[in-house]
């Protein structure tokens, strides 16, 4: 069994109560403000804000603030920039005019036609 010395002993009780040198760098990255994390940006299109946009490894997570931006909730974008163009995309898209097939006139239905239908349902 190694006999330690009081030197390495006081060493070992020192490197328990030591905080972490990582820590402390990390904190020390964290203050200087070309390493800073970027702070979550709002995404607005016109006077509608559209959701924001948090930063996290690989890119930024969008999260929707209204309805017309929930397929895009919980997407990780590369960019903010991505996340906004994404966004407006869609904003368009809803604001766009429906092409349904939609006829141009009604047809008038004959009463008798209708009738003859009503009987035939109650076996009239």
């Amino acid at each position: 069994m190694p006999h330690l010395h009081q030197d390495d002993a006081h060493r070992a009780l020192n490197r328990l109560h030591t905080p972490d040198a990582r820590a402390d760098h990390l904190q020390a990255r964290a203050r200087n403000r070309l390493h800073a994390t970027p702070p979550p940006r709002v995404i607005e299109i016109g006077e509608v804000t559209a959701g924001i946009a948090v930063p996290e490894r690989g890119g930024v997570r969008f999260f929707s603030s209204e309805r017309d931006f929930d397929p895009l909730d919980g997407l990780v974008f590369r960019s903010v920039e991505q996340a906004a163009k994404a966004a407006r995309d869609r904003f368009a898209a809803r604001r766009a005019p429906r092409r349904h097939a939609v006829p141009t006139r009604l047809d008038l239905v004959r009463p008798e036609a209708d009738l003859h239908l009503h009987r035939t349902a109650y076996g009239r």
